[in-house]
């Protein structure tokens, strides 16, 4: 598990919003859609980058759980977890988690307010022992009726097929109280300014065509005081390791993507464009130039293994 964890370098990097900056927002988003960017190891407009994105996400849609689990040995599973350990939601937490179309951070982030609302409950009725019992039942019975307490998930995607995917996980493992699917672009957020507490985004920042957009918005919607949480593989130091990485993820995954997805050039992509992707400390200052505050990486597999 140690090996298999070290060719996957990941960084996960959390924010959180002052109360200062709003002119950022929206500043730049007129420029012309012809600036060049690259998508993978090619040079392409910013359009045609949007594009193949979007195609590739609809091509691998269907098979993009199976493929997470197969590239990483499960063990993004674990990372995940771990993430939503570091946000720590409460009752009344309100997540906008943006490229999570399948739901992985929402079912995770549901289940662990609904466990945080029952040991709520059970200090609730351990203090009052003179309770009767039909005010204990009144006590379950509110539980059961807002087992989330007022907390929401937003899972916002720019892709429908991914939604379309996310929306019948949910309904397979009986997810519905607290969940909404919105179609978005996260450089161009549909919501209002100051509305969330918290912003997720997992494994998704790298395929988003204008960073700085992106990360502008993120601390546009979230309240004075949120967190910002990103989730994402990362660039490798040590030599050894480096090579390790590079060897598995142009030889074994794009041949993964075709066994499993049936499309070999959508993951050479996904391999190519965590190398295009900006080293951490230049990713740090991205975001704190969007006017976050408190920066700083929590996990770097590289340097536990």
């Amino acid at each position: 598990m140690a090996a298999a964890a070290a060719l996957w370098p990941w960084r996960a990097v959390l924010g959180r919003r002052g109360g200062a900056l709003r002119a950022l927002c929206g500043s730049v988003r007129g420029l012309a859609a012809g600036t060049q960017t690259h998508f993978g190891f090619q040079t392409v407009t910013e359009e045609e980058r949007r594009e193949k994105i979007n195609q590739v996400f609809e091509s691998v849609a269907k098979k993009y759980d199976v493929m997470n689990d197969s590239m990483t040995l499960g063990i993004h599973r674990v990372w995940k977890d771990i993430l939503v350990h570091k946000m720590n939601p409460s009752p009344g937490t309100l997540l906008l988690d943006v490229a999570g179309g399948t739901g992985d951070i929402a079912f995770r982030f549901i289940n662990y307010v609904r466990s945080a609302r029952e040991r709520q409950l059970q200090r609730k009725l351990r203090h009052h022992q003179n309770l009767s019992w039909q005010e204990i039942s009144e006590s379950y019975q509110e539980e059961q009726f807002k087992p989330l307490g007022d907390s929401q998930v937003v899972v916002c995607d720019i892709n429908k097929e991914m939604l379309k995917v996310g929306k019948q996980k949910a309904q397979y493992l009986g997810y519905s109280e607290g969940l909404s699917w919105v179609l978005g672009n996260a450089e161009e957020l549909p919501f209002d300014d100051d509305k969330f507490d918290v912003y997720t985004i997992a494994f998704g920042i790298r395929n988003v065509t204008r960073i700085d957009l992106a990360l502008q918005e993120a601390y546009r919607v979230l309240k004075p005081g949120g967190r910002f949480l990103c989730l994402e593989f990362s660039h490798v130091s040590n030599p050894i390791i480096s090579r390790l990485y590079d060897l598995y993820s142009f030889q074994v995954i794009p041949v993964l993507g075709e066994v499993i997805a049936g499309d070999w050039k959508s993951y050479q992509y996904l391999v190519e464009s965590i190398r295009r992707f900006p080293p951490q400390e230049e990713f740090k200052a991205m975001i704190e130039d969007a006017g976050f505050f408190k920066v700083w990486n929590f996990v770097k597999i590289e340097e536990e293994f």
